[in-house]
């Protein structure tokens, strides 16, 4: 019978050790799933285990049969949550199309083409709050500034003003992205 401390330390301990438990672990591993290649990882994981183990081993709890079933059980057990994790991830995704390469195609066009809308957004950050409900009325949502003055409850001339300050403030962050009023009033 092979001292179990010595498993983690000594290959021919090692060896000894599996050679004498290799059969019955792979029948315990082989009883709980059905292809042969997960059995094969399987039952090497339990030894690999063991080994890493072997120093906490406690003759009082058991015998080294029945520990090494412990292990083989806890392994068991660790790939039967990683599957069923796997399948609950599949089932989640099931039905929802994948991207096919022109569908990734399309959204890297249209991700190119709204550059300058984000980079527009990014500037419209820095804006006093007033200035950039202005111009996101007027600039992005498409209103005319008579009726973006309207929506703000705000008189015209004051709207024409926070969009001449906003678009004053973006010019100067180099940001030519903003309509002029001739564009805006057409």
């Amino acid at each position: 019978m092979t001292e179990i401390a010595e498993i983690g330390r000594d290959p021919d301990a090692f060896e000894a050790f599996y050679t004498e438990h290799i059969e019955r672990i792979q029948r315990f591993v082989a009883r709980r799933v059905d292809d042969p290649y997960l059995a094969a990882d399987l039952t090497a994981d339990v030894f690999l285990a063991a080994i890493d183990a072997a120093g906490g081993y406690r003759a009082n709890l058991g015998t080294p049969i029945g520990w090494l079933y412990g292990i083989a059980r806890n392994v068991v057990s660790a790939e039967k949550r990683r599957h069923a994790r796997e399948l609950r991830a599949n089932r989640r995704i099931s039905g929802r199309r994948l991207l096919t390469a022109d569908d990734v195609t399309r959204l890297e066009e249209r991700i190119d083409a709204e550059a300058s809308a984000r980079a527009l957004l990014r500037a419209m950050d820095e804006l006093p709050p007033g200035e950039r409900a202005a111009l996101e009325l007027v600039a992005l949502d498409g209103l005319s500034p008579q009726d973006a003055a309207q929506v703000l409850g705000i008189r015209l001339p004051t709207m024409r003003v926070r969009l001449h300050r906003a678009r004053g403030r973006l010019r100067s962050q180099s940001l030519h992205l903003v309509p002029t009023p001739t564009e805006m009033t057409s």
